[in-house]
């Protein structure tokens, strides 16, 4: 437990920072999903976006946002092909 203030303040700004960062997590995780399991152009660009933002803002890091959309990207191009 923390006993400072500052640690106490931290503790609970920690806490809701989690709350978000697992939000965000979550959303691109079903995003992912989604685009993987329809393939299709729209929901592919709904992932990659919200890969793009969680990135942004430091929940995931950008080179993991990179491989989210180069795998989405192929998704894409094998789709064409067929």
């Amino acid at each position: 437990m923390p006993v400072t203030v500052t640690a106490k303040r931290a503790l609970r700004s920690s806490k809701r920072k989690a709350l978000v960062n697992t939000s965000i997590i979550s959303k691109l995780e079903v995003a992912i999903r989604q685009a993987k399991k329809t393939k299709k152009a729209d929901s592919i660009k709904v992932a990659s976006s919200l890969a793009d933002r969680a990135a942004k803002k430091k929940v995931i890091h950008k080179n993991k946002a990179a491989r989210i959309k180069s795998s989405l990207s192929k998704l894409i191009t094998t789709s064409k092909k067929k």
